[in-house]
């Protein structure tokens, strides 16, 4: 089994790619070890002293590590126990624990929440993807979109550029009741 790496903007943040399906549908996030429970492979890899988060998508996981730790320490180790699960024949998680995406939200604005989730799947989510995260639709307030981070998009030194350059723009121009984004932590 051999299994790519690929940086992502966030440089305490990997993409590792096995080369397989990692999650059918939906995405998983793993924002500490605390709350890995329901997957073996996030586990094994949160085993690996030094990290402090884990993203699943489609065909890749992203490791996020702590400050302190050198890529060049852990890596190995953490493609030691991807290739390890996916030799093992486990599942990636037991049970629920994924996320198709984005929040309900109904009422009045309905409309607008389905033209905004819209631009989100199909423009922004497909490109953040390429770099090992997610970016999901948490609310919708008075012209103000909240999204939520993850993978290697939590906590990336170009996240705001990202949200207010790129994002805030395109949902601004196809959708002007769109004022405003802002990033939001669950």
């Amino acid at each position: 089994m051999f299994i790519q790496t690929e940086s992502t903007p966030n440089p305490a943040t990997l993409k590792f790619l096995p080369g397989m399906t990692v999650l059918e549908t939906g995405t998983a996030d793993f924002p500490s070890a605390d709350v890995a429970g329901n997957s073996p492979l996030a586990r094994r890899i949160f085993a690996v002293g030094g990290v402090t988060g884990v993203f699943f998508g489609n065909d890749f996981v992203t490791v996020t590590k702590a400050e302190d730790v050198d890529w060049d320490h852990v890596k190995p180790a953490i493609l030691g126990a991807v290739m390890e699960h996916f030799q093992s024949g486990e599942a990636v998680l037991d049970g629920e624990g994924h996320s198709a995406g984005h929040a309900d939200h109904d009422g009045p604005d309905a409309e607008i929440v389905g033209q905004i989730k819209e631009l989100l799947d199909t423009r922004v989510r497909p490109a953040v993807a390429q770099d090992g995260g997610d970016i999901t639709f948490h609310g919708f307030d008075r012209g103000v979109v909240y999204l939520h981070m993850q993978g290697a998009c939590a906590g990336c030194p170009s996240s705001t550029l990202t949200l207010k350059m790129g994002i805030e723009n395109l949902l601004r121009h196809y959708i002007p009741e769109v004022l405003e984004v802002r990033p939001v932590a669950v």
